[in-house]
């Protein structure tokens, strides 16, 4: 057997049930689908449902329902992060013996205050777990980690060194500790998602090597943005239409700089994913963390790079 042989690849779309997916979740869910696809590799799926107060209800179905219509089929059975709470807490029972959590009563105003960084403040307090968050002692800080398409990113002393929540105050698991263990779990070789994730990579990296698990490769696409702001849920944007998929699926094609036919514009979703399939080339993505649309007529969308 060869040890030194490649890992099979694992990629992922890890969508939160917080509305229906729209135009800049199909940027995300296209690039990594067809970045695993292109390597023969597996695309697994996670539903981020671990904060129910954000949650919309049936949304988690009906984004397997667009993914469906839009012919990105997934491997494997969905996994839902609401189902992994006795797993999350395992790890941070682990680490409290260890000694390398504590509690924290900070407000964001005291934070704020305090020139927008925590300074540490509650961690030799022995504060009780009541109302309180839960942050990590940052032993061993990350200030810079390589993206493949956005290059080498610093991030400031400040920021790395920050002791960071990982449970929050309301009870809740943090996103970096949930998706850390779960795409560590899942094997995941690359993560490939929206530039606006950049930040909290170096806490995540962070996270993979207290875990001592093997890293991934990180790859952040540029975010659609329109009239100055990230196409998002909580922006309002339009839902992704299931009932013509081909014309959106032309548009994020184009967004992503792999330059689509235009006698495809009319495909079907199929057809399509054949063809970016054989196309597809990570070099013409632009690498800009944003990328603003701008409409042409009702049904079309023009990139420019934002300046």
């Amino acid at each position: 057997m060869n040890n030194n042989a490649p890992k099979p690849y694992i990629g992922r779309f890890a969508p939160s049930p917080s509305g229906p997916l729209h135009f800049g979740s199909l940027i995300a869910a296209l690039g990594s689908y067809l970045q695993a696809r292109s390597q023969q590799g597996s695309w697994l799926l996670r539903i981020e449902d671990l904060d129910p107060p954000r949650e919309v209800a049936g949304a988690a179905d009906a984004i397997l329902h667009t993914l469906d219509a839009f012919s990105l089929h997934w491997d494997g059975p969905v996994v839902y992060q609401s189902q992994r709470l006795d797993a999350y807490q395992a790890v941070l029972d682990g680490w409290a013996r260890l000694g390398l959590t504590y509690h924290c009563h900070c407000t964001r105003k005291m934070i704020a205050a305090s020139g927008g960084f925590y300074n540490g403040h509650c961690r030799h307090l022995a504060l009780p777990d009541k109302q309180a968050a839960t942050r990590l002692v940052m032993e061993r800080p990350v200030y810079q980690f390589y993206d493949r398409l956005q290059g080498t990113i610093s991030i400031p002393s400040a920021l790395a060194e920050e002791d960071f929540i990982i449970r929050r105050r309301d009870g809740l698991y943090a996103y970096n500790l949930a998706v850390v263990l779960d795409d560590a779990a899942a094997g995941i070789t690359e993560v490939v998602r929206g530039a606006d994730l950049l930040e909290p990579t170096g806490r995540q990296i962070a996270l993979y090597r207290l875990l001592k698990a093997p890293l991934p490769h990180w790859l952040h696409l540029p975010l659609a943005s329109y009239a100055g702001h990230k196409l998002s849920k909580q922006n309002h944007a339009p839902a992704l239409d299931v009932h013509h998929p081909g014309k959106a699926l032309w548009q994020a094609l184009d967004f992503l700089g792999q330059q689509p036919p235009t006698d495809l514009l009319g495909a079907d979703a199929p057809e399509l994913l054949s063809w970016a399939l054989l196309n597809w080339r990570l070099d013409k993505i632009p690498n800009k963390t944003n990328i603003e649309l701008r409409c042409v007529d009702s049904s079309h969308f023009q990139r420019s790079a934002l300046l």
